[in-house]
């Protein structure tokens, strides 16, 4: 198996292949057999798991969505920024500095491009300013708004991750027709085989008190939490407020609970899991740089496709720590298939972390040398004082809730 360079990525970006894609084959942390909990999702009946029947070679398989291509790209990002952050990636990366001289928001810190939810096209980026500037009036800002996929020099330009995971500019100021750039990169985790678990539950009190010892009340003193007398109940409606619904003692957290069996979300075994992701050479060949050469627009589309490897590699060195109780460990490091458009046998490929970094450190200096270049200057933006004001409103009245509560 030989390893990915710069010029065969460029190959396969300029047409040699349609795709490049990963595949991964994993197990869960205790074994094969051990149970995982994929995400759960509000349903009316039945579990609350993505299962569904897949045709998987020659036969149906059961299947469970362990993590779904939004989460993946999410997972992606930030393996990029831990990279970014490192200095072993370099590739530009806007952000909104929260921090004050008060230092009431940081908690916040910085929002990088590559942590808001829809990207440069956020409300976070459009409710903020860039050198004083609110961003949508910047030089910077307008560029990205008038950006289109036959045009996609700005967002190249300032935000290229952007085109690898796709973004549209619905809060922009065309709404709803603000320009939408597909994904490139698509990437999910599944499990086969899957068969529904179940899971137990319940808490025996040391104190061993009992459900009918008593009517416990909310005190009038929210720091008090409850109280038995009822001179010092929160009156509510001219009556004393119970605890809870009941006023049990089990609506102040003592007695037993009872020992219950879920069987909506116990968790699932299965067979194996197996993460595969696709990026699409074919969706970046869609993008167009106006004004620039063949080669440029090349270079280009081999740069955006060299982060998308980079992503690969860094997101499988960040582990498969899915959520509780869903760490999975890959079978094999990880390699890239270069698809063809033909149906021959994909060709496989090795790639790491260093020869990652140097693929995209060579796509870049190409790309720039024929005149379409990363901007390299610190784009940091600070939050608009009415954004400020927003989340210290909201605050307040998330504060008054706890205390409430």
């Amino acid at each position: 198996m030989s390893e990915l360079t710069y010029e065969r990525l460029r190959d396969a970006a300029a047409g040699g292949a349609v795709a490049l894609r990963s595949r991964t084959e994993l197990q869960p942390a205790d074994g094969s057999g051990g149970k995982v909990f994929p995400p759960t999702y509000a349903v009316s009946s039945g579990y609350k798991y993505a299962v569904e029947t897949r045709q998987v070679g020659d036969k149906e398989v059961q299947t469970v969505l362990l993590d779904s291509v939004a989460s993946q790209a999410n997972r992606a990002e930030l393996a990029l920024l831990e990279g970014w952050e490192a200095g072993e990636l370099a590739f530009p990366v806007p952000y909104v500095d929260f921090s004050t001289e008060a230092g009431e928001f940081d908690d916040i810190g910085r929002l990088t491009v590559l942590e808001t939810p829809h990207r440069l096209a956020d409300a976070i980026f459009r409710d903020s300013l860039l050198n004083g500037t609110l961003f949508r009036l910047s030089e910077v800002g307008r560029a990205i708004t008038d950006a289109q996929p036959r045009n996609a020099t700005a967002l190249y330009r300032y935000a290229p991750t952007a085109l690898l995971f796709g973004q549209w500019d619905s809060t922009g100021p065309k709404g709803g027709l603000g320009s939408k750039f597909q994904r490139a990169y698509v990437s999910e985790i599944v499990g086969h085989d899957v068969q529904i678990g179940s899971k137990v539950g319940s808490r025996l009190d040391p104190l061993q008190i009992e459900r009918e010892a008593a009517v416990a009340y909310e005190h009038e003193d929210r720091d008090q939490r409850w109280t038995l007398d009822k001179a010092e109940a929160l009156i509510e409606k001219g009556k004393p407020k119970v605890a809870g619904s009941d006023g049990k003692p089990s609506e102040i957290n003592h007695g037993n609970y009872p020992p219950i069996i879920d069987n909506l979300s116990g968790g699932v075994t299965i067979s194996n899991a197996v993460q595969t992701t696709v990026i699409s050479l074919a969706a970046l060949r869609h993008l167009r740089f106006a004004g620039y050469s063949r080669d440029a627009e090349i270079a280009a589309r081999t740069a955006v496709a060299a982060l998308g490897v980079a992503a690969v590699v860094m997101a499988h060195e960040m582990d498969h720590d899915l959520r509780s109780r869903c760490l999975l460990i890959p079978q094999h490091p990880p390699r890239i298939e270069l698809v063809g458009r033909d149906g021959s046998a994909p060709e496989t490929v090795d790639i790491d972390r260093n020869s990652a970094s140097q693929i995209l450190d060579q796509a870049a200096q190409a790309s720039s040398g024929l005149g379409l270049a990363w901007e390299t200057a610190e784009i940091k933006l600070e939050p608009a004082p009415k954004l400020f004001e927003l989340l210290r409103r909201s605050r307040e009245v998330s504060a008054r809730e706890t205390s409430e509560e």
